[in-house]
């Protein structure tokens, strides 16, 4: 497979959509923060001196997958019609586990945006937590799922059944 952002003379560009037919297109990302069990502890239980830290995180996920043409050199801006933040806590390893759906209708996929808001927000909770844990881990990002497209659906060897 050859690379796209290139033309025939090695210099980047943006890739030509508009001959491609507008399609349904999903795509999950996922990633985690790794910290310390007392600060865990606090953004668990609304304990954190700058707030409620996964509420701000949502937002900032959010609002980074929709920011991400702006911060991605070459992607395309897209009408995003859904994009979803969600958290899960794993007490066990001192995770939070966060998770990014985007979705469009539209020339081309989604991918860099659910990308783009896992690692916002997963940098929004190292903002809010520095205080207590600054040997915080960031780590795992990956793309879990896509839709649409060209080149069709596609699960990640790490994604987990049920």
């Amino acid at each position: 497979m050859e690379f796209t952002h290139f033309d025939g003379q090695g210099n980047a560009h943006m890739v030509d959509v508009s001959r491609k037919p507008d399609t349904a297109r999903e795509a999950t990302a996922k990633g985690s923060i790794f910290m310390s069990r007392e600060c865990l502890l606090k953004v668990k239980e609304g304990g954190m001196a700058k707030g409620d830290v996964l509420g701000a995180a949502r937002i900032a996920g959010i609002m980074g997958a929709k920011k991400t043409p702006e911060l991605i050199p070459l992607c395309h801006g897209l009408n995003l019609s859904k994009l979803s933040m969600d958290f899960a806590i794993r007490e066990e390893t001192g995770e939070i586990q966060a998770s990014c759906t985007a979705k469009t209708t539209g020339k081309t996929g989604v991918e860099m945006e659910a990308l783009t808001g896992v690692s916002t927000a997963l940098l929004t909770i190292y903002d809010m937590c520095k205080a207590v844990d600054k040997g915080m881990e960031i780590g795992n990002i990956y793309l879990e799922h896509k839709a649409g497209g060209k080149s069709g659906e596609f699960f990640h060897p790490k994604r987990k059944e049920g």
